[in-house]
């Protein structure tokens, strides 16, 4: 693979939107030109999840400490707790020219696309319907009523931002749209090839 030639792939979608799912499904197969970048956030874990596999999961004051090295590439205060990208795993995969994974909300995806430009791909998880979107949350039992209906409220802002990424598929079915996200990077790093 050549150094020069990593590319960043960052899916979002409003939260149960399916990008987690989706990266986790790619990672399993095992393809050693894909890279995850696990996020690190300050909220706790919730049950099921695994520090290490999910999220690094850290303090409010190492997080901010770690802000105030600017030892992440993004970060953002989301529902009362912080969620970044750590900075040092990201360059190094970028300059093995492999292609980083990243799963981020609609800001930090846009915050990242002005940074990286060509070397970025941002794809847009559109969900089938608000009425899934709903359903999808509550059926993952991780979160209060309460706690949901703030994650909804987000919904039509981030729904407005899509026209903003690259790519918009709509995540009806999680098998069709890993089909869709691995034909995206495969053109993307075609184009970026051919590109002087």
């Amino acid at each position: 693979m050549n150094k020069d030639k990593g590319l960043l792939v960052i899916l979002s979608s409003p939260s149960g939107g399916g990008k987690t799912t989706v990266i986790k499904k790619m990672v399993e197969e095992k393809n050693n030109d894909y890279a995850y970048s696990i996020s690190m956030t300050t909220r706790p874990i919730r049950e099921g999840e695994i520090d290490g596999r999910d999220y690094l999961f850290v303090g409010h004051a190492e997080f901010e400490d770690m802000i105030e090295a600017g030892r992440f590439i993004e970060y953002e205060r989301v529902h009362d707790w912080y969620y970044g990208t750590p900075k040092a795993s990201i360059l190094q995969w970028l300059g093995q020219g492999k292609t980083v994974l990243l799963d981020l909300d609609v800001m930090g995806a846009l915050r990242l696309k002005k940074k990286f430009g060509k070397k970025a791909l941002l794809i847009f998880l559109k969900p089938p319907s608000e009425e899934i979107l709903r359903r999808r949350l509550e059926e993952r039992s991780t979160e209060t009523p309460r706690q949901i209906a703030r994650r909804l409220e987000r919904v039509a802002a981030e729904m407005a931002k899509a026209d903003e990424f690259d790519v918009i598929i709509v995540n009806e079915d999680l098998e069709k749209t890993i089909r869709q996200v691995k034909k995206e990077i495969q053109q993307k790093r075609m184009f970026s090839h051919m590109e002087v």
